[in-house]
């Protein structure tokens, strides 16, 4: 349920098993998360929290990425001090085939639309 990084700090994730779709669906239904996750699909690298400029508080931020990990849509591991996010492409895959694709691409004709941040 936890990683562990080489400082020994670990935080909270849940096993594959544990992602559960209303969670995926919820932490996706807010727009900042959203946009963090499509910045992280853009990439194939992790990113750390600072490389995102969100137009929210630090502590928003922080609140945001807590439930993205907590849902399983992202995992988060601490790299020296930086806490590096990805996206847990291979887990939602395999669970909800084609959710996360449909998702992005939704959101990507919306953002063309002017719809959504990002």
């Amino acid at each position: 349920m936890t990683d562990t990084a080489s400082t020994g700090r670990a935080l909270p994730h849940p096993d594959r098993e544990e992602i559960r779709l209303e969670g995926v669906l919820h932490a996706l239904s807010d727009p900042m998360r959203l946009r963090i996750v499509r910045e992280l699909a853009a990439g194939e690298a992790e990113l750390s929290c600072s490389q995102f400029e969100l137009p929210v508080t630090k502590s928003t931020t922080t609140h945001h990425f807590r439930v993205l990990r907590e849902s399983g849509v992202i995992r988060q591991v601490y790299r020296g001090t930086a806490k590096m996010n990805g996206l847990r492409r291979d887990d939602l895959d395999g669970l909800f085939p084609g959710l996360l694709d449909s998702l992005l691409a939704a959101a990507e004709r919306q953002a063309g639309r002017g719809g959504t941040p990002g």
